[in-house]
């Protein structure tokens, strides 16, 4: 990147998230928590820090009361400045550009006049709940050597999920000849990744443009892939930057889990102890993980005071769970403060915050150890529930917390 080039990053953390419900119940996608002690927010502000991108705003929208405390003003990523640093733009009342974003190139619109003021050569957008590590700056040097209006950066997903992104066809000088939002059928098994280098005047010019055809300031342009890339990519101005590392879009609860799992075993498809790209994040202080008695660990990651006195498994615990002497805990991830009680055994589930799963209850597809697992598949239950002890929940149950599940059978 040239030093006097003025970059700005937008974070785009205002999805709802229905697809992780009960997850997303009382947190914005981007604030939840992910490998134990991190937040999903934590990657595009961590590659940020690293790839010396100093100003970086979040637009936030839905729950933002955990996503903006966990921010802490930019601190854990060094981005407490006093010029530029982290900034929480949030939709507002008061004038004409004013409003609740309709989707992320309507959070561009609506933030035009604040985009304009900085005044940006460059603008790199986010997704704020996408796992990868990425060094920005070589999208940026690509993208101005290519003189691209837009720079997306691309990966290859296996052919039958790529209906769940933008799909892409490219020439073989990188040049995207064709974009698919969300296409029943792909032409392609090349996914845009939601990493976005903008030419910043001609993004302004664009939503500008579009805005107009759709009636001014009170136009709702919805997202990127509705009109304003397959508008660039009319005209030729869409270039690919190819990336080959680790990427998950973890927007649904099947992939969320799946992530977790990529994060286990003797050399994890994504390495969180990379010392020259770590992951940064605000964390309360605990004390270390403690095992006892009989415990037994098998290819697990353990937070800060968890206490474990049964056995794991392929499974990912966050701060302070506790599993009793006698429980059993496989291909699960539990997040903080949850407690499997002597006893119970849970397998393929999701639990939420202080999860309580009662003695000798049984949780999950106890026959499906180490397999894939889709959304039908997994158990997932919601902030503060409890599970009765000899309670039995089969494959696929979802239970929205707080309250009881309780009896023999839910």
């Amino acid at each position: 990147m040239a030093s006097n080039e003025r970059i700005l990053a937008l974070v785009l953390a205002g999805g709802a998230g229905t697809r992780m419900a009960p997850l997303t119940e009382h947190r914005a996608k981007p604030a939840l928590p992910y490998a134990g002690m991190y937040r999903l927010i934590d990657f595009p502000l961590s590659n940020c820090a690293h790839s010396g991108i100093s100003d970086v705003w979040v637009l936030e929208q839905y729950q933002p009361y955990a996503l903006g405390r966990h921010l802490a003003g930019g601190r854990p990523w060094d981005l407490d400045r006093t010029h530029g640093g982290l900034q929480v733009l949030f939709p507002h009342q008061g004038d004409g550009e004013s409003g609740w974003h309709q989707g992320n190139a309507d959070a561009i619109y609506r933030n035009r006049a604040a985009i304009a003021a900085f005044d940006p050569d460059v603008v790199v957008v986010l997704s704020a709940d996408h796992v990868y590590k990425l060094d920005y700056r070589t999208v940026v040097d690509a993208h101005r050597a290519g003189r691209a209006g837009l720079t997306m950066v691309t990966t290859v997903v296996p052919l039958d999920h790529a209906r769940r992104f933008g799909n892409v066809e490219v020439d073989r000088d990188g040049r995207v000849r064709r974009f698919l939002y969300k296409p029943d059928e792909p032409v392609s098994d090349i996914a845009a990744t939601e990493v976005f280098v903008f030419d910043g005047a001609r993004l302004l010019e664009t939503v500008d443009e579009l805005a107009s055809r759709a009636g001014g300031d009170d136009a709702e342009l919805e997202d990127f892939g509705d009109e304003l890339i397959p508008h660039l990519v009319d005209r030729g101005e869409v270039r690919e930057h190819r990336f080959s590392g680790y990427w998950r879009d973890v927007g649904t609860l099947e992939s969320y889990w799946a992530s977790h799992m990529d994060l286990l075993g003797h050399d994890p498809l994504l390495k969180l102890d990379d010392r020259s790209w770590p992951v940064r994040t605000t964390a309360e202080t605990r004390p270390p993980a403690r095992c006892h008695g009989s415990a037994s660990i098998d290819d697990a990651l353990l937070s800060p005071g968890c206490v474990v006195g049964g056995r794991v498994e392929r499974s990912v615990l966050g701060p302070g769970v506790v599993v009793e002497e006698g429980a059993h805990v496989q291909d699960s991830v539990l997040l903080d403060g949850t407690v499997v009680e002597a006893g119970a055994s849970v397998s393929g589930v999701i639990c939420d915050m202080h999860v309580r799963i009662g003695g000798h209850a049984r949780v999950g597809d106890q026959g499906g150890a180490g397999r894939a697992r889709s959304d039908d598949d997994l158990v997932v239950l919601g902030e503060g529930v409890e599970v009765a002890g000899g309670t039995e929940m089969e494959p696929g149950a979802r239970q929205s917390g707080p309250g009881t599940v309780g009896g023999q059978r839910a």
